[in-house]
């Protein structure tokens, strides 16, 4: 038995984590800004000392705390510093302080930014952990920080430590407002599972293998992410013509969405390749676009057990005139 460090565990992963990690008999601090029936100790990882409390006798740091992408518009800048670069150094160095022996991060894939928005007629840009970040905001620029804190702990302190590039897993509704117009919601989230949407409870997998082989591997970023049918060869008609290289693929998804008066995206920008998470980390995620759309076709949800159990959790404490986050 571990006695290991969650952070975030009021949000979705965190809750996630702390709920597998209890039920295999892992001892757990659970740490959040926000109360919850996942959190045993309330307060804020910029604060220093409250860090060095939590962190003492642990044998393993999981970071999820953050700010997000949808707190953009409602949070300054220097929260996000605050947050996500000062949090997480506060972690960092307290884990060296007190001999942790590993530490996993948890990033996402948007430090990419615009490097997922190839030109108007280039094909769809091809995400693999090769490709070079290009933060488009805040929360990028501060995720991007965040992970070179992490690299500069295991360069100069020796501390064991991987970060995983997770892409989406939350089930609130689309931050774009032509997405959320264009597409039943089930509709979208089950089409993106084909470039860069990942089951939450796969994403709690990929973070336990990364706590099991942290100490070997030392230091790497992996991209978390459902496994794509597609290949390099088809980006250059995904960006032209995606429904029909999913139908070369997943044949019984015409009918499937046909039966729903569900649509394909016309055309997909960006294909998140996690084939280095499956190799060094050993990780096998289960849910597939053709694992989910089965599982529509029997009357289910795109949505795995973990992911109805832990349901929406939102990310901010008040309404807005139009959309879940003021974003567009």
């Amino acid at each position: 038995m571990s006695k290991i460090l969650v952070t975030g565990s009021a949000g979705h992963l965190g809750e996630a984590l702390v709920r597998t990690l209890q039920a295999r008999g892992d001892q757990v601090v659970a740490l959040d800004v926000l109360a919850s029936p996942f959190t045993t100790h309330v307060g804020s990882i910029t604060d220093r000392a409250f860090v060095a409390r939590c962190i003492n006798g642990v044998d393993a740091v999981i970071h999820t705390a953050t700010l997000h992408k949808p707190h953009v518009a409602t949070h300054s800048r220097q929260d996000f510093v605050d947050t996500n670069i000062t949090g997480t150094l506060n972690l960092l160095e307290e884990a060296v302080a007190q001999n942790v022996g590993r530490f996993v991060f948890t990033s996402t894939t948007s430090v990419f930014g615009n490097a997922l928005a190839p030109p108007p007629g280039d094909p769809a840009a091809w995400i693999t952990e090769d490709v070079t970040p290009v933060p488009k905001n805040i929360y990028g620029v501060t995720k991007m920080a965040a992970e070179d804190l992490c690299q500069l702990m295991h360069q100069k302190l020796g501390l064991p430590c991987l970060v995983l590039r997770t892409s989406r897993f939350f089930p609130e509704a689309d931050d774009n407002k032509a997405k959320r117009e264009a597409y039943a919601d089930d509709n979208a989230k089950t089409s993106e599972f084909l470039f860069r949407r990942v089951d939450i409870g796969d994403a709690v997998d990929a973070h336990l293998r990364a706590l099991e082989h942290v100490p070997e591997i030392g230091f790497g970023k992996y991209i978390i992410s459902a496994t794509t049918p597609f290949r390099p060869e088809d980006l250059a008609e995904l960006r032209r013509e995606a429904p029909s290289v999913v139908a070369r693929y997943s044949p019984s998804f015409v009918e499937i969405y046909r039966q729903r008066d569900w649509k394909m995206f016309p055309s997909i920008d960006r294909v998140y390749v996690n084939d280095k998470a499956r190799q060094e980390l050993g990780w096998q995620p289960r849910f597939n676009f053709d694992a989910v759309i089965q599982k529509v076709a029997e009357g289910g949800t795109w949505r795995s057990q973990m992911a109805q159990t832990i349901g929406a959790k939102g990310y901010h404490d008040q309404t807005f005139d139009e959309g879940p986050y003021p974003v567009d």
